[in-house]
């Protein structure tokens, strides 16, 4: 049999494998293949460190996928561990923190929403919260949807009548508020309930959230057929407002299971796509669910999808005591014991077949399937819109990461420069960045040098690792695939001077300029060493790329109108010292302005309340240089 050929650039990867195996131990840990501008490529666990790097040595029996990577190897980084549990733990914090290419990954890291009530008030209040859970009081959840806790919260206010005012609000109430007359609220701000019958309603709606609706019901009818009797028919119509509002969460909440806290999990695909779905229970009741697409699944099982999606889930969302999957996973028995590392209690992975358990993992799974059928319709105008993109420029592939500038100043103050991050899953807000324009060079309003000033700041660590091949961290040296400049040739020829004088070649870049009276749909194009051009006013290319400079734009003003607040919350007196809030305010009420405080003498500033003559010539030095007035 003729041995395959491998590739110089395969080979050399392959005995940068080779040569880290030789030094292994046979132990448990985590190993991070890194290529040469030292990103990481991938990220694995093995029980047996030597015995699992070494599988890569034999690159002939690797799949095209996994003899690229083997070929981008220039080194390796290799952590132990005590256990196999501890190691896939590592590998999903490491996953989420580097995002490698070769690995499944995730697309989001919000925290879910809780319902929070509080305990540090006589009459708790209810609202949602995310975050850290630092307040005093009761969190119920996580629910996986906003939407679901604002839902349920609406009911829960109908059903048991707690307030949803903050405090400040709450002490400054002399009558009623709209809550209250809508039959939402109990209105203790203004003495309607007593503080013990409040705290019963606290007591009934925890009781609610935590799996005891049956109880609550048997408990407010039992009260309504009370009142019904001694021809109390008001107060009895209340109670049956509240049975209703109980039995709308109920319906809102739609699948009721008879267990405590679990997570079902349903796993989609079609194709190279794929679709997770969970569904959160609390209490037995449905907390809402959510989807993911996991990046770079194509050559992985089944079983290893759901194994890496529950890795790194449970990173940051609280672990349930029971995870039911819709297909069985093999590491179960590891991922049970490396979740039970960040619990204090057991947890259990379970691919169930029958039962009411199998019935929520098949509408879990049927809700997965129809979300991948419509991110596969969406993805297929997205993909004809990036090949589109990738043609309309001479790129050699479509792009995957493509960096949009623009500018935002008012007459040249609070000057920022805004960089946004786009790709072919939407734009990448955690890469979003901000350049606070500060050269004392650049002369206000100057659009061209605070466009320079952006792109040199933005590629100096590009620049550097291009010149020394010293690894930089990674999120410094991203190269894009494409970049967009909102203005015309004169920024173009602003960046193209920078990446002259800084050395750097091969970055595709180009402006995108408003057309005539600045209308959308007219907009030309620069490229270097190219005639301007024009796209016809409905190509989807363009609506794309109007939507990437818009975005840009966006981000760049809201940037802009946060400088210009947080320098409008401060002032030049804030520098002198012995200066506190109190004598600011006083001076600023005297004078208006801090200009015509600068402008004061000694004699006019020591005529403010509370200021005496030491520290008004403490002022006037600090805004004349030291110099005495006399």
């Amino acid at each position: 049999m003729e041995t395959p050929r491998i590739s110089p650039s395969l080979a050399d990867g392959r005995s940068v494998v080779k040569r880290y195996c030789d030094n292994l131990p046979h132990t448990p840990g985590v190993y991070r293949m890194i290529d040469t501008q030292g990103g990481v490529l991938y990220v694995g666990k093995a029980k047996n460190l030597k015995n699992r790097v070494l599988n890569y040595v034999n690159t002939a029996a690797l799949n095209s996928r996994l003899q690229r990577m083997i070929a981008q190897t220039a080194s390796m980084e290799i952590i132990t561990t005590r256990s196999e549990a501890e190691a896939l733990l590592l590998e999903a914090n490491l996953i989420k923190k580097f995002s490698p290419r070769y690995n499944i990954l995730l697309k989001d890291d919000k925290s879910f929403p809780y319902i929070f009530f509080s305990g540090d008030h006589e009459f708790s209040r209810i609202s949602k919260h995310r975050g850290p859970k630092t307040r005093k009081g009761k969190y119920f959840g996580p629910f996986v949807s906003a939407r679901a806790v604002d839902e349920t919260l609406t009911l829960l206010q109908k059903a048991f009548l707690l307030r949803p005012c903050s405090d400040n609000i709450f002490k400054n109430r002399t009558r009623p508020c709209l809550q209250y007359q809508i039959k939402r609220c109990s209105a203790p701000c203004v003495n309607k309930i007593a503080a013990d019958q409040y705290k019963e309603l606290v007591s009934q709606a925890q009781a609610f959230l935590s799996g005891k609706s049956r109880q609550i019901q048997d408990d407010l009818i039992a009260q309504m057929q009370h009142l019904s009797l001694q021809m109390n028919y008001e107060k009895a119509s209340v109670i049956r407002d509240r049975l209703k509002a109980i039995q709308q969460v109920q319906q809102q909440q739609g699948m009721v299971m008879a267990i405590g806290d679990a997570d079902v999990i349903g796993l989609q695909r079609q194709g190279a796509d794929c679709c997770v779905q969970i569904f959160s229970f609390r209490g037995g009741r449905n907390y809402g669910n959510r989807t993911w697409f996991p990046a770079h699944t194509i050559n992985y099982s089944d079983s290893e999808i759901l194994s890496n999606f529950i890795g790194q889930y449970y990173q940051t969302q609280p672990v349930p005591s029971l995870i039911l999957t819709s297909h069985l996973i093999e590491e179960a028995q590891l991922l049970e014991e490396a979740l039970r590392l960040n619990t204090n209690y057991k947890v259990e992975i379970a691919h169930p077949l029958r039962g009411e358990k199998r019935d929520a993992i098949e509408q879990v799974t049927r809700n997965a399937r129809e979300a991948l059928i419509r991110h596969i319709s969406v993805n297929a105008t997205q993909r004809e819109v990036m090949n589109g993109v990738q043609s309309l420029f001479g790129l050699e592939d479509v792009p995957q990461r493509i960096e949009v500038y623009d500018n935002s100043h008012i007459m040249g103050t609070h000057a920022v420069g805004a960089m946004i991050v786009a790709g072919p899953e939407g734009f990448t807000k955690n890469e979003y960045r901000k350049f606070d324009i500060k050269n004392p060079n650049t002369v206000p309003g100057d659009d061209y040098a605070m466009m320079r000033e952006v792109f040199m700041r933005r590629f100096r660590k590009l620049q550097e690792s291009a010149q020394s091949q010293e690894n930089a961290p990674d999120d410094d040296i991203k190269k894009p695939d494409l970049i967009l400049i909102d203005g015309g040739l004169g920024q173009l020829n602003a960046v193209s001077k920078v990446f002259e004088e800084m050395g750097i070649q091969g970055l595709v870049y180009v402006g995108i300029a408003k057309g005539p009276d600045r209308n959308a749909g007219r907009e030309q194009f620069f490229i270097p060493g190219k005639e301007p051009f024009q796209l016809p006013p409905d190509d989807a290319v363009l609506h794309y790329l109007q939507r990437l400079r818009d975005e840009a734009h966006r981000f760049a003003i809201g940037a802009h109108r946060n400088k210009r607040s947080k320098s409008m919350r401060t002032s030049e007196l804030d520098a002198i010292q012995f200066i506190g809030p109190g004598r600011k305010k006083a001076l600023l009420h005297h004078f208006g302005s801090a200009g015509a405080v600068a402008a004061a003498s000694i004699d006019d500033i020591q005529k403010v309340p509370g200021i005496s003559k030491s520290t008004a010539q403490v002022i006037y030095q600090h805004f004349h240089g030291g110099e005495i007035e006399q």
